[in-house]
């Protein structure tokens, strides 16, 4: 899930998994959460789980990720770091 551009080819992204997890943080993603495309079966995003990569590691894109939920893994995000 792609968060923010940065300056330059940098990209913040979070990581996203179709195995179960037992993270408190972890949100889920069903097909509903896609604006276009989607994955396989149902996810979760762990917020929890920031980096950053180049934009040409990137080889394509499952799906574009409604706003609403971006903004959702964005807030849960800003509350893990202020903890």
């Amino acid at each position: 899930m792609l968060l923010a551009e940065l300056d330059g080819e940098d990209c913040i992204l979070c990581q996203i998994t179709s195995q179960p997890v037992r993270d408190r943080d972890a949100i889920s993603l069903a097909e509903h959460d896609f604006e276009l495309g989607g994955l396989r079966q149902e996810s979760n995003i762990r917020p929890n789980r920031l980096f950053t990569a180049d934009r040409g590691l990137i080889l394509y894109s499952a799906g574009r990720v409604r706003r609403e939920k971006v903004a959702e893994v964005v807030d849960r995000a800003v509350e893990i770091l202020r903890r």
